[in-house]
């Protein structure tokens, strides 16, 4: 966690292969990439970004992070949220 305000927290994380599907019931989430590309996979299209590109995943939207090299990612969403969603 970089950062706190109001009810939201600013996240960093390397990433590299595929996280789980999963959706978080009562928050957005939004995903800015530093460097390098992240698809984010959602159950009707994916979603690819590259440094300096974002996209907010809408509460309650099942969806699976995957970065098939190692990406630097800032992530804001609401505090306490967890990074598994409702699973």
């Amino acid at each position: 966690i970089l950062a706190q305000f109001d009810n939201y927290q600013v996240k960093a994380a390397k990433m590299k292969g595929e996280f789980m599907w999963h959706s978080h019931n009562d928050a957005d989430e939004l995903f800015i990439v530093v460097t390098g590309t992240l698809t984010i996979c959602l159950r009707d299209r994916e979603v690819i970004l590259n440094p300096g590109e974002c996209f907010v995943v809408p509460k309650g939207v099942e969806h699976k992070p995957v970065a098939h090299e190692e990406a630097h990612v800032l992530f804001i969403e609401k505090a306490g949220t967890v990074n598994t969603g409702d699973k």
